[in-house]
């Protein structure tokens, strides 16, 4: 039986909070880079904003088009205008604190497991809604907050002196991609029923292992654009190319039009860039390997190059600190990766019906556009 509990809707409440402070402190730091005469790191940092936003927009209009195909087209005209000044997610957060406060506080469940009963009814939607939201966060992440993560620890590092609002920046960078992770892991609970229920544990464990790797990861780019902007940009662009091929190869289908498919793709291919996610329902254990083991060479590489070609800048402190920082965060999230996948992944302890590896999603389920869009979407 769908369940949707006051701790759902005050972590609602709580991604709503960060959002919008996000987005205030986005704007608060780009105007002080303006004020100081750094316009390129102001424009970089609201062009993240800026891209995120659009591609969030696009994707949530799509879906609603979807979702409300053959429903009054006055009402798509209007939600169509609403995302064109850039608030679709404000009417997604609307329509999720509605059916989250009367599933969470206002309703009794009849103890009928269809989906016919109001109850259940209006459950579902304030889990549908909840989920398409933390889609959108999940592009959102790795769009604008992990890219800006990395440009405020660059900067931090280029120039040694730091900020309250570079501090700010980066604490609302980690809020963001954290949040994101623990709401996309409670939507992939409420999904797969056939999986049993999540441990408190394996969210922990996940959200430890994403943000401990993508720490690492972040790190190693920053010190190799430090060495050379080209060399970064060269390799950003090659491990995109890589991650879309990949995609590519995968022949996924997630959006309902070719063009929205390959914007899709697209964006993975950015996210592949920082982190792993598993796109089709298969087993993912070689492709993981090779990921991360292609990180950490990577991560091993800027290391060596700097201890033999600048050993006089590794004697300086705060680059003795990203180093030991870098390696710390790579091994611990590889640790945590494994026993992840080992102890808490829902393959290891689901029905034997269901242990398949999942896509970052959900598997079996085809009732509705919004769990088979869920369904499509990226796994863990």
């Amino acid at each position: 039986m769908m369940k949707f509990t006051k701790q759902n809707f005050f972590v609602l409440v709580g991604g709503i909070i960060i959002y919008v402070v996000d987005i205030g402190v986005d704007f608060w730091v780009a105007s002080k880079y303006f004020c100081q005469g750094q316009y390129s790191w102001s424009i970089l940092i609201l062009c993240f904003r800026g891209i995120s936003s659009l591609v969030t927009q696009i994707f949530s209009y799509d879906w609603f088009k979807n979702d409300w195909e053959g429903t009054d087209t006055g009402k798509l005209k209007w939600i169509f205008l609403v995302h064109l000044f850039h608030c679709g997610i404000f009417i997604r957060y609307w329509f999720a604190l509605k059916y989250g406060c009367q599933a969470a506080f206002k309703l009794k469940s009849s103890g009928d497991a269809s989906e016919t009963d109001p109850a259940n009814f209006i459950k579902k939607q304030a889990i549908d809604a909840v989920t398409d939201i933390n889609m959108l966060r999940v592009f959102k992440a790795f769009l604008e907050t992990t890219p800006q993560l990395f440009v405020q620890i660059y900067i931090l590092m280029q120039h040694g002196k730091t900020n309250c609002y570079q501090y700010a920046a980066i604490f609302m960078s980690f809020c963001g991609i954290s949040f994101s992770m623990v709401d996309y892991q409670m939507s992939l609970q409420k999904s797969q029923p056939d999986k049993g229920e999540f441990r408190v544990t394996s969210k922990f464990t996940y959200l430890f292992y994403k943000l401990l790797t993508i720490t690492s990861w972040v790190l190693s780019i920053s010190l190799i654009t430090l060495l050379s902007v080209r060399i970064s940009v060269i390799l950003l662009i090659f491990l995109w190319i890589c991650g879309f091929t990949w995609t590519l190869k995968q022949c996924t289908t997630f959006c309902k039009s070719k063009k929205m498919e390959y914007l899709y793709r697209t964006v993975v291919g950015i996210i592949l860039i920082f982190t792993f996610f598993n796109i089709k329902e298969r087993r993912t254990k070689v492709c993981i390997s090779i990921y991360y083991a292609t990180h950490t060479v990577v991560t091993l590489g800027i290391l060596f190059v700097y201890m033999f070609w600048k050993p006089s800048i590794i004697k300086e402190i705060h680059f003795t600190i990203v180093i030991i920082l870098t390696i710390l965060h790579l091994v611990l999230g590889i640790i945590f990766l494994v026993v992840y996948y080992k102890h808490f992944h829902p393959t290891t302890y689901c029905r034997p019906q269901a242990c398949l590896d999942e896509v970052d999603g959900m598997t079996g389920q085809k009732d509705t556009m919004k769990t088979s869009r869920f369904q499509n979407f990226l796994m863990p």
